[in-house]
């Protein structure tokens, strides 16, 4: 019979006739000798499928549409590459991020630019850059960019719109409701909308609304465009992202296809049907198509059980953040029948510095591989050098080939910004 966690790994993974978990044709403990761990494998071709799914997806039902890959939830250059390889515009929320899709390719028309608190510097960046769209939060990204844009030109800008809509997600990353930081309420917004309209420097092209991020009903994401609507006739409507992903074998996201039609049939019943459509996926985009090898460092058997393995909430803060909940295996001995409960904890002086738990596992060894399904979105992104930790590599894998994309810091990393 198949491992029971299996299928949380990137489609078409294996096992190894000696349990040995294999990831794109290559077995973990050979990504393991290479490249070191703890690591973000990312299934190349698992990747690039992904993002022709939500583009076919989309582009099929309402073909003056447009799928932009929201980069915050994996900024890597080789990721956006990917992205703008298949198709798609890139979502950039900072300046790095837009510094980072144009390296990776893309056509500054097809970025949107994101931010509730952008800086001077990253609207000059973004303007500079000529990027398509960038969505105002405020009013001072108004005053910003009408000091930024030169005479004779203008600037493509949506408002962001509260759109009132209470999602069933952490209520750390519940964007839509009344009294969130992004945006604007619908009142607020049609002053701002009012003034961009009678700017010479700008040009308010439609409005955007984001409701939340993993978010399992579709139903909930397009409840945010009525009151998009409402606020008028435009050429584009942005109506976010936030399909959630699957991490557990208990998660249950709505499909793609799922997806794209709740939203468009709100869209067909509210929206123009001339109107372009933008969506913005991220972490439903990327987060299935990587996990996260580890070695386990040492095994305490006491009051309870504790799994220590040489990363933990520097290469992945999901958990401590807002609790979210990983599966693991240990990737050499897939065969092996779980024999104990428990934690699987990492390496930095802190209690919260905990994967997971429970979780039940055949008896670990020091030396083990530890594979966590499910990391692609938002561990890259938060890695960070507290205790020293020096920040994982993140290394394609594809047809039995890999390579790494961005390599592991050094020691020397840590000190370079030292004066």
């Amino acid at each position: 019979m198949p491992h029971p966690l299996l299928d949380l790994f990137p489609a078409g993974s294996g096992v190894d006739s000696d349990g040995t978990l294999i990831i794109a044709g290559c077995r973990v403990d050979d990504l393991a000798t290479e490249f070191g761990t703890p690591a973000i494998v990312v299934d190349e071709e698992s990747l690039r499928a992904r993002a022709r799914e939500y583009r076919t997806a989309l582009t099929s039902r309402w073909p003056n549409a447009r799928v932009v890959f929201a980069s915050k939830a994996f900024p890597a250059t080789a990721v956006q590459r990917v992205m703008v390889e298949e198709g798609l515009g890139l979502d950039v929320a900072g300046g790095g991020e837009i510094l980072s899709a144009l390296r990776a390719g893309v056509d500054p028309a097809l970025i949107v630019v994101h931010g509730n608190a952008k800086t001077t510097e990253e609207l000059k960046i973004a303007v500079e850059a000529g990027a398509g769209l960038v969505v105002v939060d405020n009013e001072d990204d108004v005053d910003r960019l009408e000091q930024l844009v030169m005479p004779g030109r203008t600037q493509g800008v949506l408002v962001r719109v509260i759109p009132g809509v209470v999602s069933s997600t952490h209520p750390h990353v519940q964007t839509g409701q009344v009294g969130t930081k992004f945006g604007l309420t619908p009142p607020a917004a049609r002053r701002l909308i009012a003034r961009i309209e009678a700017s010479p420097l700008l040009d308010l092209r439609g409005v955007h609304a984001h409701v939340g991020s993993q978010i399992m009903d579709p139903a909930e994401l397009a409840a945010a465009v009525a009151p998009l609507a409402a606020l008028g006739t435009f050429p584009v409507y942005d109506l976010g992202g936030g399909l959630g992903a699957r991490y557990t074998t208990e998660d249950r996201p709505a499909r793609v296809d799922e997806y794209v039609d709740a939203l468009l049939a709100a869209a067909r019943a509210h929206l123009p049907a001339k109107a372009e459509i933008i969506i913005e996926p991220g972490r439903s985009m990327v987060n299935g198509s990587a996990f996260t090898l580890y070695t386990v460092t040492t095994v305490k058997r006491d009051a309870r059980t504790f799994v220590a393995v040489d990363g933990g909430m520097g290469d992945n803060m999901e958990a401590a953040l807002f609790g979210q909940r990983y599966e693991a295996v240990l990737a050499c001995r897939m065969h092996d029948e779980d024999a104990e409960e428990v934690a699987v904890v990492g390496r930095h002086c802190e209690s919260g510095d905990v994967l997971i738990d429970p979780l039940r596992l055949p008896a670990a060894r020091v030396g083990d591989l530890l594979a966590v399904p499910a990391t692609g979105a938002y561990t890259h992104t938060m890695a960070n050098n507290y205790n020293g930790y020096r920040r994982p590599p993140v290394v394609f894998a594809r047809e039995g080939e890999a390579r790494a994309v961005i390599r592991r810091e050094t020691w020397a990393d840590l000190f370079d910004r030292d004066v």
